[in-house]
């Protein structure tokens, strides 16, 4: 019989060493994210997009797009000598001279004390403080909030994958996260957690902001994720109504019955592992878009991307605007907005 060849990411999963919250991700709790090229038929999208709770799109958005906002990115960020001397802002390489933990990221899972505005703090105050407002002033920037987060080929194509068409909405409210090499990485979620106060039919549309190695810190995806958050929310909202919770407490993403920052789990391996699945990665390219719905189940590599580069990312969200939807996220991200 001839024997079995293993494809280049097969290969790269067992000859990468790569790790988690929580430690190392072995080989039986790992998996590849099944790629959708952009001639798949929609109707196959959406099958995958419903079976699988995500589609892995390859090449969306063209790959110059892309690479404009890393640039723009981090020349805003320079001032702070994150980026290591003689390199270009588009690469990314982060300075190791410096250290990471004055490089605060945004987002679910991030560790660290705030301040009085609400940014994490490092050990070099001062200069995360200037981190941090220069990275929620990006938000704020057009090559960001209109040039990216409006981009027409995401726009079209979630339109076309929901049949929502011209009531495909965008909301403003984003995450625009960094994530130097070695530092925390996020931890296990989903998004219904943080956007309660609407219906879940929502799309999350996770943006790679440059190519990222297999090992470079990309998001990862519970094998068939979805339904079991979809099992976890249902129990979760059954128990809290038996508490005697009011429902306005039940919808707040931030209660008691939540752990920090609404996170399910803070190790993905423990957590695949207690749940007897796997997690599903790849190598991405500036260009990918993975599309995930509210129930997907993901969280995180840390990035140890052998070339210092930092993992650059961001997430958008699409509704129906026909619908309701948690319109607490209708303002770009703002420190202490509460959410």
């Amino acid at each position: 019989m001839p024997s079995t060849t293993l494809s280049d990411p097969e290969l790269m999963l067992q000859e990468k060493q790569l790790f988690v919250n929580d430690g190392h991700l072995p080989p039986e709790s790992m998996g590849l994210l099944k790629p959708t090229t952009l001639d798949t038929p929609i109707e196959e999208i959406q099958r995958r997009y419903k079976e699988d709770g995500y589609v892995f799109v390859k090449g969306l958005v063209p790959r110059e797009d892309i690479l404009q906002a890393r640039r723009k990115y981090f020349e805003l960020l320079a001032p702070t000598n994150v980026l290591k001397q003689g390199t270009k802002p588009v690469e990314g390489i982060f300075n190791t001279e410096q250290d990471k933990l004055n490089f605060p990221g945004i987002g679910a899972g991030v560790a660290g004390s705030n301040d009085e505005n609400g940014r994490t703090t490092g050990p070099n105050p001062e200069l995360a403080g200037l981190f941090g407002d220069l990275a929620l002033q990006a938000h704020h920037e057009d090559w960001y909030k209109e040039d990216l987060c409006r981009h027409p080929a995401l726009q079209e194509f979630v339109a076309k994958m929901t049949g929502w068409g011209d009531n495909t909405l965008g909301i403003r409210r984003t995450l625009l996260r960094n994530n130097m090499p070695g530092n925390k990485a996020i931890g296990v979620h989903y998004d219904q957690i943080f956007l309660r106060h609407g219906e879940d039919t929502f799309v999350t549309a996770w943006v790679p902001i440059g190519d990222i190695k297999i090992d470079g810190g990309g998001l990862i995806y519970l094998e068939k994720g979805h339904l079991i958050g979809a099992e976890i929310e249902a129990d979760f909202t059954k128990r809290a109504r038996e508490a005697g919770l009011p429902e306005e407490e039940i919808k707040n993403a931030y209660n008691q019955n939540m752990m920090n920052g609404g996170l399910l789990s803070t190790g993905p391996a423990g957590f695949a592992k207690e749940h007897n699945s796997r997690w599903l990665l790849t190598a991405y390219e500036a260009g990918d878009i993975v599309f995930h719905n509210s129930y997907a189940i993901h969280a995180s590599t840390i990035n140890y991307d052998p070339d210092n580069v930092i993992r650059l990312g961001t997430d958008l969200r699409y509704v129906d605007s026909s619908r309701p939807w948690d319109e607490r996220w209708a303002n770009i991200l703002r420190p202490g907005d509460g959410l």
